[in-house]
Order: C-alpha cells, then structure tokens, then sequence
C-alpha cells in the first residue's frame, strides 16, 4: 500500500515538474530569452519525485525467490525429473546424420535448377 502511494505521488510529482518545466520555458520564450536555466524547485521536485519513485518500487517489488538447485527441487516431483541424459543417443544420431549428409550431397548434385 505504501509503494504504491509513494509510486502514485512521484508520478505526479514528475508530470507536475514536467508542466512547470513547460510553462516556465513557454515564459522565458515570451520575454524573448529562450536561454536559460531551470528554477532550483522544478528541479528539486524532479529529484524529490525520483526518489520517492525508486523507494515506492523497492517497497513495492516481491520478496525474491532463491534460485538455487535445491530449491529448484524442491518444488518438482520425483517423477518430473528424468534422470537419463539429454546427449545419451549423440553416437547414434550423428553416424545417422553423417550418412543422410553424405546421400544428400549426391542427391542435391543430381538436382538441376
């Protein structure tokens, strides 16, 4: 609830910062001197805003989750696991590979386009 209030106000906070920003800009422009800098509050709503952002979001944020082996386990059953080898069947399938490889060469070279 907090993160989200504090999130709430620094966006407004920046879209408050944003149409000063404008209007002081739109003023300086009237006057004929577009040049120039910020006022010192504009900016210290823009940085206030900023840090009321960053702690509504890290309040805001989920508790983290470990991501370790153990805890991966810890949630499968022993049956999701499989414990054979993903690469167990490698040997056969590239002697299988080699000699589709090999057939299919001669093929393509036979093909005329």
């Amino acid at each position: 609830m907090l993160g989200t209030l504090l999130l709430s106000i620094s966006i407004l906070a920046i879209l408050h910062a944003a149409y000063s920003t404008y209007e002081h800009l739109s003023h300086l422009k009237a006057l004929g001197r577009p040049e120039g800098s910020l006022p010192p509050d504009i900016i210290a709503e823009s940085l206030l805003a900023l840090v009321f952002g960053i702690i509504g979001s890290v309040i805001r944020t989920p508790e983290l989750r470990e991501i370790t082996w153990r805890s991966e386990m810890k949630r499968r059953a022993q049956e999701d696991i499989d414990p054979r080898l993903s690469f167990a069947l490698f040997a056969k399938r590239a002697g299988l590979l080699s000699s589709e490889s090999a057939s299919s060469t001669a093929s393509e070279k036979d093909v005329t386009y």
